[in-house]
């Protein structure tokens, strides 16, 4: 605050005026516009294959229950069990089966076919990730070769596989949980709701994509949680199709698919004996 000079009466000069009171400038306010960025949505939780068992049917199956959200429209990320193409290319190898992989397999002794009769069959195939991967199959000695031809044709194709591994042992014992996608060939197991042997049991047979692409007969679906899948007329990655270039791959090597059957319904089988 300013204080005013005293006047001297004897002075010629006239004192300065008295600076006035100093005033504060008026206030203002810097209009600055915030703009707040809604928070990212939370990561979408791994869904955990095989980790929820179903309540059972008195056939054994597991209860069919609504898709889970997160499998409606599946594109689960692919493990890679060995190796992916370093260059990012279709390959291929047959070989007798290593022991290893034998002894992890559902092959036993009762089987309807030799050990020796099966052939142990590496090749690349194309993830939900767009990736290329190393997958594995156990096949029968006699379509094991022309087989690799049908998958060269899938990856060129763009076809996503989600998994593609040798069944385990553990597997056929296993409490249902309805979500599995594995592509595979041989179990040796009987045919569903049979006492013969299926094809899969001599290596004749492959299911490919199976929850995309599910068995239907009467109320059963299997995997049981694929229902969102059975409307064959929404079409996602991952689904066969009648006269697709799937169905076309297999034909081509002579194998008929269990799609095009009426009861059951098939849908991720393609086999080499019609079984």
């Amino acid at each position: 605050m300013a204080f005013p000079l005293a006047a001297c009466a004897n002075e010629e000069t006239p004192p300065p005026a008295p600076a006035p009171p100093a005033t504060s400038a008026p206030a203002t306010t810097a209009s600055t516009t915030v703009t707040t960025t809604p928070p990212e949505p939370p990561a979408q939780p791994e869904w955990r294959v095989g980790a929820r068992p179903l309540p059972l049917r008195p056939d054994g199956y597991g209860e069919v229950l609504p898709t889970p959200d997160v499998l409606v429209n599946r594109n689960l990320p692919t493990g890679d069990l060995l190796p992916p193409p370093a260059d990012g290319r279709y390959s291929a190898q047959v070989q007798e089966v290593p022991p290893d992989v034998l002894a992890r397999s559902t092959w036993q002794p009762a089987c309807p076919v030799p050990a020796a009769a099966l052939r142990y069959v590496t090749m690349s195939f194309r993830g939900f990730d767009g990736r290329a991967h190393t997958g594995e199959m156990l096949l029968n000695a006699s379509v094991a070769q022309p087989v690799t031809r049908v998958f060269e044709r899938l990856f060129a194709n763009g076809f996503p596989i989600e998994e593609m591994r040798v069944t385990r042992a553990d597997e056929l014992d296993a409490a249902p949980t309805g979500d599995g996608n594995n592509t595979g060939a041989f179990v040796c197991r009987p045919a569903r709701g049979q006492t013969n042997w299926s094809a899969h049991a001599y290596g004749l047979a492959i299911d490919l994509n199976p929850f995309c692409n599910p068995y239907l007969k009467g109320d059963l679906v299997l995997p049981e949680l694929a229902s969102a899948y059975v409307d064959r007329s929404k079409v996602r990655p991952g689904m066969v199709r009648a006269g697709d270039a799937t169905t076309g791959a297999f034909a081509a090597i002579g194998w008929q698919w269990g799609g095009s059957w009426t009861n059951p319904k098939d849908i991720m089988h393609f086999t080499a004996n019609g079984k």
